[in-house]
């Protein structure tokens, strides 16, 4: 057995068994560079070495809960989910049933779809929107019973397909920057040229499988309801209700001020921990909680997502291990090996060692430059087309960041659902994720490399 395929195996049986996200990801390292023959201190000086690639983020995020946590204590949070549950009549489940419901939950997540895309697209914060708008949103959710494994898919939907089939925003730099580039690097003494109209063109189809597993989550899988429990996202002198009461005008202003400074000073510095810090400064001096709270609150803030931050961090130098390890090419090759001149088997092998490859690094960014360089050779060998190629590496690329307990495609979403404790980043965001998007992903992959 492949390095790689073995410590992906040992990573995934973990989480599912409920061991920590972290722990798994520390043993699975420790496995697959020691089934790979590698001395123990030199995965450690990898495993050491790829963990600041994972820092940056995690302290983006905890800020980023910072304020969130911030928001919720100034009560505004409270304010507007309250008016919102009281217009929509939400307190008593009786009237919470009936067409009139599931369309309050089709709109809400619609919402939720419709900010995802333009996180990628049209206002490129990427993950750094959902700490800050879900939170808020989970009162409401709760009266109207909506099972957030399905807020999870729409939200992980919306932050990877548009970037797989959309040229603008973090799709140019996907799309053009990086799999136009490869592909066209990989495939230039093969004869390979792609052009960027052809790109978005070959990954209509895998997409589209995205789109079906996103009707499934959406309108069969989740449609029962679950029960959650209504808890407080920040403790201090008042609770937030208390707090929502004697909420100033003006400082409701300073509150919306704080909300787009924080998405203008993230897109102009390019930096999600200034942006969130100059949104909890101007909060700390609006008067909305008392200033001796403030370290608390931040602290408070920190501590929800430190969760996912660490899981970021491992899951760095997890993925540094693995490129250490020298395994991947050998996990090609001996696929190669099993194929023969079967074309079919040929794709379907080639997808589902991306699958491995992707799951273990969490970034279909990170991924392609690797990738493209094994299976460019590999595809025109089998005769496959340009158009054909491009949605093989694409494809291949791309399915691990949908399923993978080490992609911020789902500890993002995790990120904010889990804001009071009631939903598990394995069983809530990964699997779900995983079974809705992977498998169709596969499925029409597949079939994309096959009749393009």
């Amino acid at each position: 057995m492949n390095a790689i395929v073995l410590a992906i195996l040992v990573m995934v049986g973990l989480s599912l068994a409920r061991v920590s996200v972290v722990f798994a990801l520390i043993i699975a390292a420790l496995v697959g560079g020691l089934y790979a023959g590698m001395p123990l201190d030199e995965i450690l000086d990898s495993f050491n070495d790829g963990l600041g690639n994972g820092a940056t983020i995690a302290l983006s995020y905890a800020v980023l809960g910072a304020f969130a946590v911030a928001l919720s204590r100034s009560g505004v949070t409270e304010l507007l989910a309250s008016r919102a549950i009281h217009r929509l009549n939400l307190n008593d489940s009786k009237s919470a049933t009936g067409d009139n419901h599931r369309l309050i939950i089709y709109t809400l997540l619609a919402a939720l779809l419709a900010a995802s895309v333009s996180s990628q697209n049209l206002i490129p914060v990427h993950i750094a929107f959902i700490p800050v708008l879900v939170p808020p949103l989970l009162k409401l959710m709760n009266h109207l019973r909506l099972d957030r494994r399905v807020v999870a898919c729409v939200i992980t939907f919306g932050i990877t397909a548009p970037y797989m089939l959309l040229p603008v925003g973090f799709g140019s730099i996907f799309l053009n920057d990086i799999l136009l580039a490869n592909l066209n690097e990989s495939g230039a003494e093969l004869g390979l040229e792609v052009t960027r109209q052809m790109v978005p063109m070959a990954m209509v189809i895998p997409i589209g499988g995205m789109a079906l597993g996103l009707a499934v989550a959406v309108l069969f899988s989740y449609r029962k309801k679950r029960d959650y429990e209504d808890r407080d996202l920040a403790h201090g002198d008042e609770t937030p209700a208390e707090a929502a009461r004697h909420l100033a005008t003006w400082q409701k202003v300073v509150l919306l001020a704080a909300l787009i400074g924080t998405v203008t000073v993230q897109l102009l510095s390019g930096s999600m921990v200034l942006g969130g810090i100059f949104g909890f400064a101007l909060l700390s001096v609006s008067g909305v909680f008392r200033w001796h709270e403030q370290d608390g609150i931040f602290t408070e803030g920190m501590r929800m997502m430190a969760l996912v931050g660490f899981i970021m961090i491992s899951a760095a130098g997890f993925a540094s291990v693995m490129q250490a390890s020298g395994e991947v090419e050998g996990l090609v090759a001996s696929s190669a090996d099993l194929i023969g001149d079967n074309k079919g088997l040929a794709a379907l092998v080639m997808l589902l060692v991306g699958l491995f490859i992707t799951m273990g690094i969490g970034s279909s960014f990170s991924t392609i430059p690797i990738i493209a360089s094994l299976y460019v050779p590999l595809a025109l060998s089998f005769g496959f087309s340009p158009m054909a190629t491009i949605a093989l590496v694409g494809t291949a690329a791309a399915l691990g960041d949908a399923g993978s307990p080490a992609s911020d495609s789902t500890l993002g979403p995790t990120a904010g659902l889990n804001a009071d404790g009631q939903h598990d980043h394995i069983w809530d965001s990964v699997v779900p994720t995983f079974l809705h998007y992977n498998i169709p992903l596969l499925a029409f992959g597949w079939v994309a490399a096959m009749t393009l």
